[in-house]
C-alpha cells in the first residue's frame, strides 16, 4: 500500500498525500452485493437539523460485509480486492466454493487467487477466521467477537489489529488497539492478520472541497463563537477560550465519559492508555 504525493501545482495539490490505490484490482462493486444507503443530511423527521457540519457528499452504495464468517469448513477464493467508501479498510469478495459470493474486510498482504476458510481446525494464516480458544499465543488478529455469534466488532478499522495474550478458563486475554487489556470468550471468531490499508493515518486531503465530497460541513471553533454560542466563546481579541469544554459544556481533553458501574467492566483487566 503506498502514498501518493504531488506537486504544488495548486494551492489544494500543496499539501496532498492520498493512497495511490494500487491495492484496487476492480472499479465497479458485486451488484448482488450492494444495498440503498439513505442520507439525512442530519435533519430529522420534521426537517430540523438535529446533527450539526453533516450534508452533501458524493451518492454512496452500501457494501454488505461478511462480519460473522459463519460459512465454516467452505474454502473461498479471493477474486478482487476493492474500495468501499463506507469505511477505511479495502474490502475483497471472495467465491465460495459452492458459489456463493461475500465480501469480507480485507486483511493486510491478501491477494487475489488467495484462498481464506474459517471454522474449526483451521490453519491461522492470514485471512482465516478461528476460534480464539485455536488461536496460538502472539497471534495478531483483527474483527474481533464480542460475543459468539454476534459479529466482528473490535478492530475494523484501517491498519488495527490486536494480540492474542494468553487464555484462562473460558476466556482468552487480549490486547487491544487502545492498549486495553480485556477478556473475550473462546467461543467467540477472530480473523488472523491486521486490517489493510495500513497508511490511512498518514493521508492528507490538501483541501476542504475533500471533505465536502465525504460530506462534512465545515465545522465553526467555539473560541471563535460569541459567548452566548458556546462556553468558549467571548472575550476581547484572540482569547484562549478557558477549559476546553463542548457545545454543551461537556469538559474535554481528559474527562471520563465511561459509565462506572458498566457491565462489562468486569473483563477489563488494564485499561485503555490515556
Amino acid at each position: 500500500m503506498a502514498l501518493k504525493k504531488y506537486k504544488p501545482t495548486t494551492p489544494g495539490q500543496r499539501f496532498k498525500i492520498i493512497s495511490a490505490f494500487d491495492d484496487i484490482t476492480a472499479t465497479k462493486p458485486e451488484k448482488s452485493l450492494l444495498a440503498p444507503k439513505k442520507r439525512t443530511g442530519g435533519r430529522n423527521s420534521e426537517g430540523h437539523m438535529t446533527i450539526r457540519n453533516v450534508g452533501g457528499g458524493h451518492k454512496q452504495k452500501y457494501r454488505i460485509i461478511d462480519f460473522k464468517r459463519d460459512k465454516e469448513g467452505i474454502p473461498a477464493t479471493v477474486k478482487t480486492i476493492e474500495y468501499d467508501p463506507n469505511r477505511t479498510a479495502r474490502i475483497a469478495l471472495v467465491f465460495y466454493a459452492d458459489g456463493e459470493k461475500r465480501y469480507i474486510i480485507a486483511p493486510h498482504g491478501l491477494k487475489v487467487g488467495q484462498t481464506v476458510v474459517s471454522g474449526k481446525g483451521v490453519s491461522p494464516e492470514v485471512g482465516n477466521t478461528l476460534y480464539l480458544s485455536e488461536i496460538p499465543f502472539g497471534t495478531i488478529v483483527h474483527n474481533i467477537e464480542l460475543r459468539p455469534g454476534q459479529g466482528a466488532k473490535m478492530a475494523r478499522s484501517a491498519g488495527s489489529y490486536a494480540q492474542l495474550m494468553t487464555r484462562e478458563g473460558k476466556f482468552a486475554i487480549i490486547k487491544l488497539p487502545s492498549g486495553e487489556t480485556r477478556m473475550i470468550l473462546q467461543t467467540c471468531k477472530a480473523t488472523v492478520g491486521m486490517v489493510s490499508n495500513t497508511d490511512h493515518s498518514l493521508e492528507k486531503s490538501g483541501k476542504a472541497g475533500r471533505s465536502r465530497w465525504l460530506g462534512r460541513r465545515p465545522r465553526v471553533r467555539g473560541v471563535a463563537m460569541n459567548p452566548v454560542d458556546h462556553p468558549m466563546g467571548g472575550g476581547e481579541g484572540r482569547s484562549s477560550g478557558g477549559h476546553p469544554r463542548s457545545r454543551k459544556g461537556l469538559p474535554a481533553k481528559g474527562y471520563k465519559t465511561r459509565a462506572k458501574k458498566k457491565d462489562s467492566n468486569k473483563y477489563i483487566i488494564e485499561k485503555r492508555k490515556k
